[in-house]
């Protein structure tokens, strides 16, 4: 007898040691809604499974899950309580039998932990990672404040918790946001203009991208429809400002939906595109070169822009990004820029040197060289096909009539002719008819000369275009689309129009005080043509 009441008291002392109560009571002792320890084990994985395919990871994905080693540790003791439910680690407030397991000893997946913190998170977060408490709020709160009930977490780690805020994207202090490379190349190489970012679009540069995507509501009607007789402007529509230099040239861009597209090239180191069919505001400003811009041109595809310096540079401008495709050294002032015809990734160059230069775009190499006995050359045109090309220089002495134009054959780089030109006035710009097997020459002596664009080139000399003045200065013709209206500028600031069969004047536009350099006709628009002078000043005309 006393030795069985020896045993019974051992035996009471060893089950009521603290801790083995806490662990095998839950399995001794039952109640009405309480399960046994095996069905209670599968129902806790069924929970963390179903919590892990809720997280970032696919349904159908593996999800390493973490050893004993990888679990959060911490210093704090936890009670079980009836009454009260465990808040995970994802926010999500568990069935009340959970709270009967420690929440360390819950299983949880390294992919989504590491993906809500590690991937992008602070050593600083890291560290309260490491040190959180386990986290506990009342059952019946429905509303749960995240800043009052875990003032020791991140922000970024309460808003996860916070349902109404886990699905939105939270940029912490400390954090650069993402900008995409093309946007990055764009503000370091070309700039936009200073009241069109403030104004318009504050803070971003997402506009650019609609610079060739936007088509004007002037110019969509005559889409598509073959061009008019061309008309006389005689109405001044807006007035450009914003250049600190003179402007050199003003072109329109050449593909039909992106007309209302205007280009400037000025001697204040800059060359812009305009918005010239509607609003007049200034769509971008390319700040490429050191020196002052002599000339700039559209590619035929309109998404580019090809320019030329005196900083001795020749560079290839995306429209939209502003960034520099190609940049070449001439090692000479360039004057003036010229893409091929048929081979747009091919351009001349020409300015104060006795050669001109032909680079491909894509291997950023000299192609071709054409040497003649020059100082410098003033202007190139290509004539159709592309097979030969006009130069002219800046020789005016006696001996000079066969370097004044000279045609070249392209591919061979040899003197097709010298002996156009035999008067002695230099020819700073050129113009190719649309139509008709001829071209123009601007000359020093006050008018405007036409030759054959076919071998041997020859000058009609019943037929001049004499009512403007050029005085030294580049001034620059062009023709209408459907060749009938021939324009210039003038020393005198103004655009003269004339009849280019009869060669007779059809009307003198007074556009500038300072003399006027380009008058450039719009391709689509009937009457509508774009004036710039010394000034820096551009008007457009309808």
């Amino acid at each position: 007898m006393n030795a069985y009441l020896m045993l019974s008291l051992l035996f009471s002392l060893y089950y009521f040691q603290p801790g083995y109560h806490h662990v095998k009571m839950s399995s001794l002792v039952a109640y009405e809604d309480s399960e046994s320890e095996d069905d209670y084990l599968d129902q806790t994985e069924e929970v963390t499974s179903a919590s892990i395919q809720t997280g970032s990871c696919e349904q159908n994905q593996e999800v390493r899950m973490c050893k004993s080693s990888e679990i959060i540790p911490s210093s704090h003791s936890f009670t079980p309580d009836p009454d009260r439910s465990v808040l995970d680690y994802r926010g999500n407030v568990s069935e009340r039998r959970s709270s009967l397991l420690h929440p360390h000893s819950q299983p949880q997946s390294c992919y989504d932990w590491e993906s809500k913190f590690c991937r992008d998170g602070t050593a600083q977060e890291k560290h309260l990672r490491d040190t959180a408490a386990p986290l506990s709020v009342p059952a019946t709160q429905g509303n749960i404040s995240p800043l009052q009930t875990f003032p020791h977490m991140p922000q970024s780690f309460v808003d996860g918790l916070n349902p109404a805020k886990r699905n939105h994207t939270n940029v912490r202090s400390g954090v650069r946001p993402y900008i995409p490379k093309r946007q990055r190349l764009a503000t370091s190489v070309g700039t936009v203009d200073p009241k069109y970012t403030a104004e318009q679009n504050p803070g971003n540069l997402t506009r650019e991208s609609q610079i060739l995507s936007d088509v004007s509501a002037r110019v969509k009607p005559y889409l598509g429809h073959n061009p008019g007789t061309a008309g006389i402007p005689r109405r001044l529509l807006m007035s450009l400002g914003g250049h600190q230099g003179p402007v050199n040239t003003v072109r329109w861009c050449p593909v039909p939906h992106l007309s209302h597209l205007l280009l400037s090239a000025s001697m204040d180191k800059t060359f812009k595109v305009w918005d010239g069919a509607e609003s007049g505001r200034c769509l971008r400003v390319y700040t490429c070169h050191s020196g002052a811009v002599r000339d700039a041109r559209w590619t035929p595809c309109g998404r580019q822009l090809l320019s030329g310096s005196f900083d001795n540079k020749a560079v290839i401008t995306d429209v939209e990004t502003g960034l520099q495709v190609v940049k070449l050294d001439n090692q000479f002032k360039v004057m003036c820029v010229v893409p091929h015809p048929s081979s747009p990734e091919v351009f001349l160059c020409g300015g104060y040197s006795s050669m001109v230069k032909a680079w491909d775009s894509r291997s950023c190499k000299v192609v071709k060289v054409y040497k003649a006995g020059i100082q410098q050359t003033l202007d190139i045109l290509f004539l159709r096909g592309g097979v030969d090309f006009i130069t002219s220089s800046d020789c005016v002495s006696r001996d000079s009539a066969d370097r004044t134009l000279i045609a070249w054959d392209y591919h061979t780089t040899a003197k097709v002719s010298n002996q156009i030109y035999q008067e002695r006035y230099t020819c700073p710009s050129l113009a190719l008819h649309p139509l008709e097997e001829s071209f123009v020459a601007q000359t020093n002596g006050d008018y405007m000369a036409v030759f054959s664009s076919q071998q041997p080139y020859r000058m009609n000399k019943r037929r001049r275009y004499e009512a403007h003045k050029v005085e030294g200065y580049a001034v620059q013709c062009e023709f209408s689309l459907d060749g009938t209206i021939l324009a210039s500028g003038s020393s005198t600031g103004s655009a003269h129009f004339y009849d280019y069969h009869h060669a007779r004047i059809l009307h003198t536009l007074h556009a500038h005080n300072q003399p006027c350099l380009c008058v450039s006709q719009h391709p689509i628009l009937p009457a509508t043509a774009a004036t710039c002078d010394w000034a820096g000043e551009i008007k457009v005309w309808h």
